[in-house]
């Protein structure tokens, strides 16, 4: 027993020191001249700038020198970064789905650059431009181990242009080092840039990456050295106002309004590592609408964050814990609430602040705290939501951190409980990464405070994961104490002890066809501790996926499932209202066959597809989804997403056929004027919705918004909810 815990510990603790050579970098040398952003290569220092070149393939094999070459040049004022492109392929048809800020990379031809400016093979910031000049920029956290370390909704200052000459095109960066977080007088940051080419299907990276590993991970990259030492080079302050002319029906209660809102946030610099955030009044009526989900689980379902406030650092609040089952901290919780027929309504924000960042290359530091408004008419008391987390970096990329959230009321109400006036919780993780990314893993253990209950409460999990180009395993289990509570987590159910492990052989074939075809076995099993640690859910599937050349996909699958609905389990997975809810207080088997494909998304008409025939509880189900894409280069995008769910039940259970139809439409007049239109109908959620947003971008991060909301009842077809309104937004660095 000794052996193997010594074991373990040497696992744990030196695997993170196992290193990859890093042999690429390059020198960026400082200039004193101020380019002019055209896209052009024109000024007589980009002849003698160094910077990355001899890109390494990584599809479709990951074993030579990239055919379509790349070559980047960099230069550093005392202000900014400068950076020349020159991306080459066999053609001029150039793909890209539209003009609009924030594109997705694998959807057209694009460079991304990636900096870590800590060196610590954690955090990163994203800068990507394509052949129009049309730029996105990405937060990415947790190492870039997977896409929940990669934020798209960050948004910042600075130029980019590109021009089109046939088989090549050039761009021009210019990225302020205020937009950057780095130590007073750095002389390295680590680099990496990737590159989609879609004319040849090739995509390819400037620091080689296996294949078998995640294309953005901060494992892999070289060294960028400066000529000279970075001063700090900051915005002191920037103040964002908004002004928002708002006019609203609600038709349930009858009930309009007519509002003037006035807000905004500021954002303060605190040396190169902290920012501070403050919000006063916050208005998130121009964030994009949340996709609609036909849920056939008994749990609810996480969605993603979308408004700007809480997307900086955001890591270093909302990765504690587990994020599918055990996550102590979910911003969406701040700002929403239940009225008193238990329906989701939105809670005024009044205001808030937010300091997070580097204190320096070990440590990271987050406090945040948001008050809340009361409404007596819902039952809803005025809440303060405040969290501290602190992070040490260990070894090579891993780290430990430590959190406390306090959720609490700030007055005495006669609708509170006393049992409901505050939540507290308190926990440790431990964040595991080893240079070469092969092992990930996570480590927590957490507690709850409730008024008068302080004993047991507890959380905790761990995470192993093994990547190789040949064979991916990873486990993970989860222990949730019944009596765990936190407010503003995301914990789909307690009591639970829930264990997931996946077996994948990967074969990479000599084809002119397949590129690499897969084989996973990965069974999720959970116990209930609180009844005698019986075996209440089963999944046990078994799934095969085939890698094309052209980049498209096949997959298929068998899942094999157990369900044991407790007796306080009252479920009818069609949502009919007034339908019988399935017996409880017994156990179900059924099984399923699954299909999956996605075609090639350069061309102009792609789609992806799903389909699941099988049994369902005690009935059947079949379902069909997928999304069909139409590009119409570069203007527009318009694609349609649909599924549906029949699900038959033998009597007196209900049955029902369960639709989701999503069409959107989004026209980019040029790259500052953009139109988008998404309707929604689910007679799941009885609703019919249309989102229509007019978004002018007339400055820098400044916009003019007009966002339009409709919602109508499904079965009876009557207007529910309508909105329109206005809103100014403007940066002003001071």
């Amino acid at each position: 027993m000794t052996r193997a815990i010594y074991a373990l510990f040497l696992l744990l603790f030196t695997t993170p020191l196992l290193s990859q050579t890093t042999s690429k970098s390059f020198t960026v040398k400082f200039v004193s001249e101020i380019p002019v952003i055209d896209g052009l290569l024109d000024e007589s220092f980009w002849e003698t700038a160094d910077g990355p070149r001899d890109f390494q393939q990584y599809f479709p094999t990951d074993s030579v020198l990239a055919e379509q070459q790349t070559e980047i040049k960099m230069v550093v004022s005392s202000t900014h970064l400068y950076i020349g492109l020159i991306v080459k392929s066999i053609g001029s048809n150039w793909i890209t789905p539209s003009l609009k800020r924030d594109f997705r990379a694998s959807n057209g031809d694009s460079m991304s650059l990636v900096f870590d400016t800590f060196n610590d093979g954690t955090n990163a910031f994203l800068f990507g431009i394509n052949p129009y000049g049309v730029r996105r920029e990405v937060l990415i956290s947790g190492g870039g181990s997977d896409l929940r370390g990669f934020n798209t909704s960050w948004d910042v200052k600075w130029k980019g242009e590109s021009k089109i000459h046939g088989d090549y095109f050039t761009s021009e960066m210019a990225i302020p080092l205020s937009s950057f977080k780095f130590k007073d007088g750095e002389t390295k940051w680590r680099f990496q840039s990737y590159r989609f080419d879609m004319q040849t299907n090739e995509r390819s990276t400037w620091h080689r990456v296996p294949q078998g590993q995640f294309l953005v991970s901060l494992a892999f990259m070289g060294d960028m050295h400066f000529e000279k030492p970075l001063n700090k080079s900051k915005t002191p302050l920037a103040l964002i106002p908004y002004v928002n002319a708002i006019s609203e029906k609600d038709f349930e209660s009858d009930m309009g309004n007519t509002t003037l809102k006035v807000g905004g946030d500021a954002k303060i610099a605190i040396g190169n590592g902290m920012n501070l955030d403050i919000t006063v009044n916050p208005d998130f009526s121009n964030v994009e609408v949340d996709d609609i989900i036909t849920n056939l689980t008994r749990f609810e379902v996480s969605l993603p964050e979308k408004r700007q406030f809480f997307i900086d650092n955001s890591d270093l609040f909302g990765s504690f814990g587990g994020s599918r089952d055990a996550n102590p901290f979910f911003s969406r919780r701040i700002g929403i609430a239940q009225d008193t027929a238990g329906n989701t309504i939105e809670n005024r924000i009044i205001g808030g602040i937010r300091l997070s960042g580097k204190l320096n290359e070990n440590w990271r530091l987050g406090v945040l705290s948001i008050q809340t408004d009361e409404d007596r008419n819902n039952q809803i008391a005025s809440n303060n939501n405040t969290m501290l987390a602190i992070q040490k970096k260990l070894f090579a990329r891993s780290n430990i951190g430590m959190f406390f959230i306090n959720r609490q009321s700030l007055k005495d109400y006669d609708f509170i409980e006393r049992d409901e006036t505050y939540n507290r919780v308190l926990g440790i993780d431990y964040n595991l990464a080893s240079k070469n990314n092969r092992w990930i893993g996570k480590f927590y253990g957490h507690k709850s405070f409730q008024p008068d209950d302080k004993e047991g409460n507890y959380s905790a999990g761990a995470f192993l994961s093994r990547r190789s180009r040949y064979f991916n395993v990873f486990s993970d289990i989860a222990y949730i104490n019944e009596d765990f509570k936190s407010d503003l987590g995301f914990i789909p159910r307690t009591d639970i002890l829930k264990s997931a492990t996946s077996f994948e052989r990967v074969f990479w074939p000599k084809s002119k066809s397949i590129n690499s075809y897969s084989f996973e076995l990965f069974p999720i099993i959970t116990w209930r501790p609180g009844l005698d640690y019986r075996k209440t859910d089963q999944d046990l599937m078994f799934s095969g996926r085939i890698g094309f050349q052209d980049q498209s996909e096949l997959g298929v699958g068998f899942t094999g499932s157990y369900t044991f609905l407790t007796a306080t389990d009252v479920f009818d997975p069609t949502n009919t209202d007034g339908g019988i809810p399935l017996p409880n207080d017994m156990g179900y088997h059924y099984n399923s066959i699954n299909l999956e494909y996605m075609s090639n998304s350069a061309k102009v008409l792609s789609f992806m597809g799903r389909s699941k025939i099988g049994r369902f509880f005690n009935g059947d189900i079949f379902s069909l989804g997928g999304t069909v894409f139409l590009r119409l280069q570069p203007k527009a995008q318009i694609s349609l997403a649909f599924n549906y769910d029949n699900i038959s039940l033998p009597d007196p259970y209900p049955s029902a056929s369960l639709w989701l139809i999503s069409p959107k439409a989004e026209i980019t007049f040029s790259k500052s004027l953009f139109w988008s239109t998404l309707v929604q109908y689910s007679n799941q959620r009885d609703n019919l919705g249309f989102n229509s947003r007019l978004q002018w971008r007339f400055a820098p991060l400044s916009d003019l918004f007009i966002v339009y909301n409709d919602n109508y009842f499904v079965n009876q077809f009557s207007p529910r909810y309508r909105s329109i309104n206005l809103k100014f937004t403007y940066w002003l660095n001071i």
